[in-house]
């Protein structure tokens, strides 16, 4: 009689993992500011999982390429690594008012980070961080933010599948 073995741990790391798809909507809000000098701010959206890797990109808006470190966070964890500009996500910076992002992203079930970051020229900078559970369930989350973002929301819808 032939008893089966398990598979060894390498074997394992390269079955594929299930991806859930999920469609992200990121509504954020930037504040308008009464100031002397005011320049619109430079924004970036991505999401991290649980090691703080980034695993996708959803906004990247700036002026100039030149200007992407100063996105100090987006740029230490991993957009010094972009090919850039990232099509479909790099653009034009946006004036005060409220946003909408919209992406579709397969995530494996884990735990993730939406990550929003803004900094403006003579200005201040902020980055809020959104964690969350990816399971494949719809979630709505939201923050806060202080000075530089206003209301953040995100929205994870699972994609319909055919």
């Amino acid at each position: 009689m032939m008893l089966a073995r398990p598979l060894p741990t390498f074997l394992l790391c390269l079955l594929p993992l299930t991806t859930l798809a999920a469609d992200f909507t990121v509504e954020l809000e930037i504040p308008a500011m009464e100031t002397a000098e005011y320049h619109r701010p430079y924004v970036a959206v991505w999401v991290e999982d649980d090691k703080r890797r980034q695993v996708a990109q959803f906004a990247l808006w700036l002026e100039q390429e030149k200007w992407h470190r100063d996105l100090r966070s987006w740029w230490r964890r991993g957009g010094s690594k972009l090919a850039l500009p990232v099509d479909g996500v790099s653009g034009a910076t946006r004036k005060p008012g409220h946003h909408t992002v919209r992406a579709s992203s397969g995530l494996p079930a884990g735990t993730y980070s939406l990550n929003v970051e803004a900094v403006r020229e003579v200005g201040g900078r902020e980055h809020l961080r959104i964690p969350f559970q990816w399971s494949g369930q719809a979630l709505e989350l939201s923050a806060q933010g202080e000075s530089e973002l206003g209301r953040i929301t995100v929205t994870l819808v699972p994609e319909e599948q055919p």
